[in-house]
């Protein structure tokens, strides 16, 4: 079976500041260490990134700051040039393409909503979500009829006619991602969109977003420092430090085998219940085995604890196809909420 193409594929990233900096990897096979970066006066925000990130996915590219996240996103929109590397979207490489093709894949493909909402204070919040489409050139009947459709799902209905400054926080983020979705994207970047929210709305933020993903599919990047969001969006996360990918993996992958001592510490606090799915701690059906009822093999062990810590019931895991792959019981559940790992992943 052939594997699939990336919505987004990146080789050997740098992002390196300072004077020269453009010359300063030009040879072969450079792989700079730090002493050669502060014997050159250079500064490498991003190093040798490496992903591929799949159509339909939330990726999410967490650290704390500082790490080279920020960087490393703008440089997969071209915001920020990279220094050396390439970058494939859909199969065309976005450093060979010119500067009005990029414009246009912007204002077309790509989808962007960053920590400060950067509303426009002069326009309603119609006129804010068709916005992007105005500069596109669509018709003002054609483009407010689809802001109209935008600000509806993101549940502003009724507000059409407010301006930002009348809106509370969590309200002016839902227009930014109504209008990065009013172009309609394949892929969309999001960097720490809640983080300057409070904590009660930006849970429901997450929730949002969750919805929306479940309705668009859409291709996400999505940018956070917060382990606890990371781990309820993402299908996948990369941790970075120092500008480099550490490790890339499921969330029960970072938390059963980190790849080194910065990846542990970094998952050491986070609740295994929040993380670990039943696929992760179920054991081998019994032949003849009752079971009471089954449930989908992502469901999370805090979800199905309060189903079985208080009963002897078996609970079948199901696969994708409703096939029963193995049984969850009260003591496989009772040793994560205890904090006894389960056995590690191959």
């Amino acid at each position: 079976m052939s594997t699939p193409t990336p919505a987004l594929h990146l080789r050997g990233i740098w992002k390196i500041f300072g004077e020269g900096a453009n010359s300063f990897l030009k040879p072969s096979d450079t792989h700079p260490t730090d002493a050669d970066l502060n014997r050159a006066g250079l500064i490498a925000a991003v190093r040798d990134a490496n992903l591929d990130i799949q159509h339909g996915e939330i990726f999410v590219i967490m650290g704390l700051s500082g790490s080279g996240k920020s960087t490393l996103v703008r440089c997969m929109s071209r915001l920020i040039e990279p220094t050396a590397g390439e970058i494939l979207f859909d199969g065309q490489n976005l450093l060979a393409i010119s500067e009005k093709e990029l414009i246009e894949m912007r204002r077309h493909k790509m989808g962007m909503v960053f920590q400060h909402f950067a509303l426009l204070p002069h326009l309603s919040v119609l006129g804010n979500v068709a916005f992007p489409l105005e500069i596109q050139g669509v018709d003002r009947g054609a483009r407010e009829q689809r802001a109209r459709d935008m600000i509806e799902l993101v549940g502003l209905s009724g507000r059409e006619d407010y301006y930002p400054r009348e809106l509370s926080g969590g309200q002016q983020q839902r227009v930014g991602i109504a209008r990065s979705l009013a172009v309609e994207p394949e892929i969309w970047f999001l960097d720490e969109p809640f983080s300057a929210l409070d904590p009660l709305i930006r849970r429901e933020m997450q929730d949002e977003f969750l919805r929306l993903q479940g309705l668009l599919h859409k291709t996400i990047v999505f940018i956070t420092h917060d382990f606890d969001e990371a781990i309820r969006l993402a299908d996948r996360i990369a941790i970075m430090k120092d500008g480099a990918i550490i490790q890339t993996g499921a969330p029960e992958d970072l938390i059963l085998n980190p790849a080194t001592d910065y990846v542990a510490e970094f998952t050491r606090d986070v609740s295994r219940s929040k993380v670990l799915s039943a696929r992760m701690v179920m054991r081998p059906v019994v032949p003849g085995e009752h079971l009471d009822e089954t449930l989908a093999y992502s469901t999370k062990v805090q979800d199905l604890a309060d189903r079985i810590v208080h009963t002897e019931r078996q609970i079948g895991v199901i696969d994708d196809d409703g096939s029963i792959i193995g049984v969850v019981d009260r003591q496989s559940v009772l040793d994560v909420l205890v904090g006894n790992e389960p056995p590690r992943a191959d």
